[in-house]
């Protein structure tokens, strides 16, 4: 057996088990934003709690409803969506990652140099084309100056730049991120179709 095959099934059982402590955290929150317990009484310090401990969650998604003004007691539900989202993201990353450890595993049992590197180019262009997905998602919540978007801009630059360059924008739509997509994805294709 394989080790993604092995891998993958525990990687997606602690992913969804985050998520779902997180969707159970944000459900209470939302419950108790909308109840508003007597703050002396057990469930209101419980209320109280989970509050603070979900805080560092919830506060982004506030911001930014509050700079739409929009009442921020549905941030929990911002914040559902966003771990929904980030999960995943991640379990594709591992997909992306554990497939080409494992084609490139595969090659090199059958001493494919081909299969190796059709591995490899599928396995790089499937992890750019998610990249540019993520900063495409978190482009409309977080700043440029975020570390993450920092590090997504830094990554994805290099293709994106020369694209937009070409082509001009439609209003308020970048388009060229999606041509790049596009790109990569016949790229991928086709070098699975030649080496794999």
């Amino acid at each position: 057996m394989m080790l993604g095959q092995l891998l993958y099934p525990v990687i997606q059982g602690f992913i969804a088990f985050i998520v779902m402590i997180v969707v159970l955290l944000m459900v209470l929150r939302l419950i108790f934003n909308y109840t508003d317990p007597n703050p002396f009484g057990a469930v209101g310090r419980f209320a109280f709690k989970l509050k603070r401990a979900t805080d560092r969650i919830v506060h982004p998604a506030a911001v930014v409803l509050a700079q739409f003004r929009i009442d921020t007691r549905i941030a929990p539900l911002i914040s559902i969506l966003v771990a929904c989202v980030l999960g995943y993201f991640t379990l594709q990353l591992f997909a992306g990652v554990l497939g080409m450890i494992d084609g490139i595993t595969l090659g090199v049992r059958n001493s494919s140099i081909t299969f190796i590197v059709g591995h490899i180019l599928v396995g790089f262009l499937t992890i750019y084309s998610l990249l540019i997905v993520i900063r495409i998602v978190f482009s409309w919540v977080l700043s440029f100056t975020h570390p993450v978007m920092r590090f997504l801009r830094k990554v994805t630059d290099p293709i994106l730049e020369p694209f937009r360059r070409m082509i001009p924008p439609l209003g308020v739509f970048d388009i060229s991120a999606i041509i790049v997509l596009l790109l990569l994805n016949f790229l991928k294709i086709a070098v699975a179709g030649v080496l794999l």
